[in-house]
């Protein structure tokens, strides 16, 4: 698809998944991997990149939220493993065992169910189970593990757990990982346990792309990468232990870069408002770029007034409020300005750039925020 017809768009390079891909792999060693891809591939777009991902051999599993998402993968051309992390509705269950999709397992309820269904169906069900070890999210806690395994020998078609997982609370935020040690020896208590019920995992998989970058003893089988596969580091701090540690800043390149146009041009007097509530002023004779942003699709409303967009490689100031489906900018003084131009929301353009991690910043969020609230209505790109 080409951009010329279009008002907003987002552009996705092949080139920096695959020196992602290649980062990633070579930090894992033996470890497979499985991406995550929930949340419409953190905004990138669910099927455009499973699609690319597919590409690559080294990826095994991709992970998602919910059963809609394992389905379209599914439906969309993706052949290897598929699991899902979140919960999914009792009414879909049957469902797994068509699509062969691999259920994270965090409840009673639902286990039972799957080895009912799996009787019924003599079928085999491949599961994994999320173990509580800090998070206090979904995951089993420790005494309820003896309850889970009388389950799995009622069932013969489940077997055994074929994975056991968890997830680190306070990994990424902090310099200070006593927590994440601390959650790491619960988690491996609790495989100690299993394998004394005679009941331990095939595959254990335990780190998010902070714990894949920073601690190798939490690679065990399986790593779940997911926004380092899209090219941004987790935080600040993941990057500053990570250099601390002798590592280097050139791992991942940003995948998406978010572009519009202006639609249309006007000269604003001097002493005149711009926008919903009257929160900007201007102080000169103002030249404003109206483009067809807002935050319905994903341009946050925290960002009025706080942040700049590129036009022809320079700084346009953002003026007034974000409104649902429109945005200002201050092209004052940027010569050439014409009706039409393009204009870069994140990534580069000239020697400049702007990127999520600025206007996670700006808006008081995070990078992960900015990316995977990106309109899904959006065209994606691949170049």
């Amino acid at each position: 698809m080409s951009n010329a017809n279009l008002l907003s768009w987002i552009e996705i390079s092949y080139k920096a998944l695959a020196h992602n891909i290649k980062s990633l792999a070579g930090l894992t060693g033996k470890s497979k991997l499985a991406v995550s891809v929930k949340a419409n591939a953190y905004g990138h777009g669910l099927l455009e990149i499973s699609g690319l991902l597919s590409k690559h051999k080294q990826i095994e599993y991709l992970t998602v939220h919910s059963f809609e998402e394992a389905q379209a993968v599914r439906l969309g051309g993706w052949l290897r493993k598929i699991m899902i992390l979140g919960p999914v509705q009792a009414n879909l269950l049957e469902a797994l065992f068509e699509y062969d999709i691999e259920p994270v397992i965090f409840e009673k309820t639902t286990l039972r169910k799957l080895g009912s269904i799996s009787n019924k169906l003599k079928k085999n069900m491949r599961t994994h189970l999320k173990l509580e070890t800090g998070t206090n999210r979904q995951g089993i806690a420790e005494k309820e593990l003896e309850d889970f395994v009388e389950i799995y020998k009622s069932y013969p078609y489940l077997k055994k757990p074929y994975g056991a997982s968890t997830h680190f609370a306070n990994i990424e935020d902090t310099t200070n990982h006593e927590y994440a040690e601390y959650q790491l020896e619960n988690f491996n208590r609790m495989i100690k346990k299993l394998d004394s019920l005679q009941m331990k995992p095939v595959l254990l998989h335990t780190a998010s792309s902070a714990a894949l970058i920073l601690f190798k003893k939490t690679h065990f089988d399986l790593v779940r990468p997911g926004i380092a596969m899209y090219g941004h580091w987790p935080s600040k701090e993941t990057i500053a232990t990570h250099l601390n540690q002798g590592g280097k800043n050139n791992l991942f390149q940003p995948l998406l870069s978010w572009k519009t146009r202006i639609t249309q041009l006007k000269s604003v007097a001097a002493d005149e408002f711009v926008g919903y509530g009257c929160t900007y002023r201007t102080s000169k004779k103002t030249r404003l770029a109206v483009l067809p942003v807002g935050y319905f699709d994903g341009y946050s409303r925290a960002l009025s007034n706080h942040s700049y967009v590129l036009v022809g490689g320079k700084r346009a100031p953002v003026r007034g409020r974000i409104c649902m489906n429109l945005m200002m900018a201050d092209v004052s003084d940027i010569k050439g300005v014409k009706l039409g131009d393009e204009v870069t929301l994140i990534g580069s353009s000239g020697r400049d750039s702007v990127t999520a991690e600025q206007l996670a910043g700006w808006s008081n969020s995070i990078n992960y925020e900015i990316l995977s609230r990106l309109g899904s209505h959006i065209p994606r790109l691949i170049v």
